[in-house]
């Protein structure tokens, strides 16, 4: 069998629970290909040269180095059994002649390798931890498919690998992660660490919530060159509350969520909330938070960073495949610290002084064990480490240098996440308290229930760990233009009371500006229709026919329609009368015809989604 054959066979000895957590791993790379329908397109795909560049960068060093010394020990077999080559094609001879003396890609040919082979170029012949080590190494690459076992127990690797790593230097097999010089480590205690996390995390659900809501109220327009207009992301940190790095990190946080997506049409590239976002805002503080988190750590982007050479900007497809194994080692070299123990990372921008930035080298040795393809060997190092641990911090990952309980639980999945963050973020509050000075205070994050009906009549002041709203008349105006009755809005507001009534300064104010609501109106309408005979506006307003216009006395020789002026005139005339078209100033317009152009082409439809991983490994298993 070739490689693909053997992969596929290993493959099929799975279970659906296990081919379905292959396909849970690579759901990023595998996306870009179709769905597989057979084993051996699955092994295709897994093997292809984009998916195995992204796998090899999650690996670390042990898996790396036992993948490379199978890669050349695969090589130099295929040489040593490899037929004598025919001679050269002579100068000048065109592409079919190198192809057929087989001189393109020769370095692409492997043979099967036996695993004690492997192990002895990684001086793990013999027993002990360097050999537990290799074999543990082993598993995980036939685990993640990366690696495939032929029927006589020797390894098969994809044919790509030798591009990929066979020139790096790796080094001395390293079975154990090294840890940050003692001078790096500072002591931390977890209780204040568990402290800050738990403010970090409430801090990012209401900054979130609040960045979203200003984008559902106002969508955000997009440059021609691509990326968040600066006085955008401007507008959306102040509602936001936050700084505008860390605004530019919750938009391309939410827009790899699919909370926002990005809107074009002739007049330009907006960026509003999606149908995701009503969804998401019925969902507890803790239940929001996961999907955020989530997707910042597989972001192929440093938000607050930006592109080398470039300056920030928020919502610009992130390329650099770089980001996220990156995080990832950081977030694992700092989970390889005992607990009370962290690393004193100085914030951006870093300083001159090099004994500043030692602990930040310190951490960043310990994180390219984890991945040696992603971390120091990249450019900027430093600068990319300090603005990922930065954004770390921020969103409750890190705190005081050490990994966080939130952060061990992202590291963990998604159900460890989802039950960390309920635990630092309680219920959501149903009630607040309602004082005198035309105040609400929610001592907690509010429900969506009440965030909505305060927010509909009252301005939001504070946040933080008690959010206050004040009272005014504008405010209650606003929730009156909106539909809200005064008296319905009583009694909403009495319900939503922690003590079940309101002080009578707020019904005061709610009962005056009531009275002068709604005293001078103001008719909307889409055109007018006047006449100087009376009688005829009349018999207009009483016409069957014209019922559709919504046709409205406002005063003797004056009717207002619902219609726009092109559908009355239509209208008129089909029933029989010769109107004509009149300008503001009060001349007659001479109609013309209308020039019509194509439209558009409509959108391509969006991609399939793909199917769950389990239902497509029980399919692929059934052949």
């Amino acid at each position: 069998m070739d490689g693909l054959d053997t992969l596929a066979h290993a493959l099929g000895q799975r279970t659906p629970e296990q081919l379905a957590g292959l396909l849970a791993r690579h759901r990023e790379p595998l996306s870009h290909r179709p769905a597989p329908t057979r084993l051996r397109q699955l092994a295709a795909a897994l093997w292809s040269y984009e998916t195995v560049h992204h796998l090899v960068l999650q690996l670390d060093r042990p898996r790396l180095q036992l993948l490379a010394a199978v890669s050349r020990a695969g090589q130099r077999l295929a040489e040593e059994n490899a037929p004598p080559r025919p001679p050269a094609p002579r100068s000048g001879a065109g592409f079919e002649a190198l192809m057929s003396h087989s001189l393109s890609f020769p370095q692409l040919a492997a043979e099967p390798v036996p695993a004690e082979t492997a192990y002895e170029a990684l001086g793990a012949g013999g027993p002990g931890a360097a050999r537990e080590a290799a074999a543990a190494a082993l598993r995980a690459l036939y685990e993640d498919g990366l690696a495939a076992p032929a029927e006589d127990g020797r390894i098969v690797v994809p044919p790509r690998v030798p591009q990929l790593i066979g020139g790096l230097g790796l080094g001395d097999f390293a079975p154990v992660a090294p840890r940050p010089a003692p001078a790096a480590l500072t002591r931390t205690d977890p209780a204040l660490v568990g402290a800050e996390t738990q403010a970090a995390a409430a801090t990012l659900a209401s900054a979130m919530d609040r960045l979203l809501a200003a984008l559902a109220a106002q969508p955000a327009a997009l440059r021609k060159s691509g990326g968040l207009a600066v006085r955008e992301t401007k507008r959306l940190a102040k509602a936001a509350g936050i700084g505008e790095d860390r605004a530019r990190l919750l938009l391309d946080t939410a827009e790899a969520a699919g909370l926002i997506a990005l809107s074009r049409d002739s007049g330009g590239t907006t960026a509003l909330p999606t149908a995701a976002y009503d969804d998401w805002l019925a969902r507890p503080a803790g239940e929001r938070l996961a999907p955020v988190l989530t997707a910042w750590a597989e972001l192929r982007a440093i938000p607050t960073l930006g592109a080398l050479g470039e300056p920030p900007a928020a919502l610009v497809r992130g390329h650099d495949r770089y980001a996220a194994p990156l995080r990832r080692a950081l977030l694992e070299a700092l989970a390889a610290l005992p607990e009370g123990v962290g690393v004193a990372v100085p914030p951006p921008p870093l300083p001159d002084a090099q004994d500043a930035l030692q602990p930040l080298h310190g951490l960043i040795q310990a994180a390219d064990w984890h991945r040696p393809l992603a971390v120091a060997g990249q450019p900027m190092a430093a600068d990319r480490s300090a603005h990922t641990l930065s954004e770390a911090a921020f969103l409750g990952v890190v705190a005081h240098g050490a990994l966080s309980p939130l952060g061990r639980a992202l590291l963990a999945g998604p159900a460890g996440l989802r039950a960390e963050l309920s635990r630092l973020l309680p219920p959501p509050l149903e009630h607040a308290h309602f004082q005198a000075d035309l105040t609400a205070v929610a001592p907690g994050a509010p429900s969506a229930g009440l965030a909505e009906l305060l927010g509909a009549c009252a301005d939001r002041e504070s946040e933080g760990h008690a959010v206050t709203w004040r009272f005014s008349a504008d405010s209650v105006r606003r929730a009156l233009d909106a539909g809200h009755a005064p008296g319905a809005l009583v009694a909403d507001l009495t319900a939503a009371s922690a003590s079940g009534a309101l002080p009578q300064p707020l019904t005061y104010l709610i009962g005056d500006t009531a009275r002068t609501h709604g005293r001078v109106r103001v008719v909307r309408t889409a055109c007018c229709v006047r006449s100087d005979d009376e009688a005829l506006v009349r018999e207009l307003a009483a016409h069957r026919e014209l019922c559709a216009l919504g046709l409205r006395a406002i005063a003797p020789t004056v009717l207002v329609a619902a219609e726009p002026p092109d559908a009355v005139l239509r209208a008129l005339r089909a029933a029989g009368y010769a109107p004509v078209l009149e300008a503001e100033t009060g001349t007659t317009v001479v109609e013309r015809a209308a020039a019509h152009r194509a439209k558009a082409p409509a959108p391509l439809p969006s991609a399939r989604k793909a199917a769950e991983p389990l239902a497509l490994a029980e399919r692929l298993l059934r052949g």
